[in-house]
């Protein structure tokens, strides 16, 4: 049977309700990454879109990258394109919110339709391989000699990066508003510049560095996570008498005005993907820590980390 045909069938058969939602949604997912290629939003996006496949809940998925603003821009792009469809879902995260409470965008996340958290990783900073610093407390000695010759590089204003940075600052006595922090676009940008020595320290997930760790080109000097992450030799902040933990947490929302039963089906859609094979390599892969968490859990732990957010930035002197 002709594709076209085939999901005329499925529509009709969907019309009539001798179909499941999900079964017409899953003909098609839109995946809106709101972030440029190469970063953590978009592997995500990317593996969440070959799990739907593997759980067979989806038959196709097509992917639109659409960076700037901590994910604002691509926001405003999936409200306004994309309401009440259906199949439609967009990458999010804690970044996002920070950029929401930095930014103040005409498009806030609470438009469109929350379905699912998925993973949380930690952030790590590094070194580039010529750097003169050879450790955190170096990084740090120099910030307090002067704030604004470190130069700290990561993803957009707000980011997790962003934040660890200024409490890093205000852990250990600078302001953090005169920290000199450099915003980029994607993960692919922020790599770039560490590798290239444009910046001093940088900051992003930890799968982001891994390969360039691994040969030598970057230093990890530092992560955001309470406990050593498995596998992965390098100290945490709080070893180092810094009293910063932070996680960057990622998820999906779906499309502005679909209705509560649309919304089920792509959270059931979202928790099969889950159990797949495609996804379990994807969280070994780039050392993600599954985080699912669905329905008014889900609702409610944004509005939590929202205000943490805000509570974080407004003491670090972000905002």
């Amino acid at each position: 049977m002709r594709r076209d045909t085939f999901l005329k069938s499925l529509a009709a058969l969907a019309a009539s309700g001798a179909l499941p939602m999900q079964a017409w949604a899953a003909a098609n997912v839109k995946m809106m990454i709101p972030a440029n290629p190469g970063g953590g939003w978009d592997s995500t996006g990317r593996a969440l879109g070959k799990a739907l496949q593997d759980a067979a809940v989806a038959s196709s998925v097509t992917y639109e990258n659409k960076g700037g603003a901590a994910g604002a821009i691509g926001l405003a792009q999936f409200f306004n394109a994309s309401k009440g469809d259906p199949n439609a879902m967009m990458v999010m995260g804690a970044v996002m919110l920070g950029g929401i409470i930095t930014g103040k965008p005409p498009v806030s996340i609470t438009q469109v339709t929350p379905i699912a958290r998925l993973t949380t990783e930690y952030n790590v900073f590094v070194l580039p391989e010529n750097s003169p610093f050879k450790t955190m407390a170096d990084v740090i000695a120099q910030m307090k000699k002067d704030p604004g010759s470190v130069k700290w590089g990561g993803g957009s204003r707000g980011s997790t990066e962003h934040v660890a940075a200024a409490m890093i600052a205000r852990e250990v006595g600078v302001d953090a508003a005169k920290i000199n922090y450099v915003p980029f676009r994607g993960g692919g940008e922020a790599t770039a510049a560490i590798l290239g020595g444009n910046v001093t320290v940088g900051g992003s997930g930890y799968s982001e560095f891994q390969q360039y760790i691994e040969a030598g080109k970057m230093k990890a000097i530092g992560v955001t996570s309470g406990a050593r992450l498995k596998g992965i030799n390098v100290p945490t902040l709080k070893e180092q008498g810094i009293n910063v933990e932070i996680g960057n947490w990622r998820g999906v929302y779906g499309a502005a005005g679909i209705t509560p039963a649309q919304r089920d089906a792509l959270t059931e859609m979202i928790v099969k993907a889950t159990k797949s094979k495609a996804w379990a390599e994807a969280i070994e892969k780039n050392g993600w820590t599954p985080a699912l968490l669905t329905g008014k859990a889900f609702d409610e732990f944004v509005d939590r980390d929202f205000a943490s957010l805000r509570a974080v930035m407004v003491k670090s002197g972000m905002i």
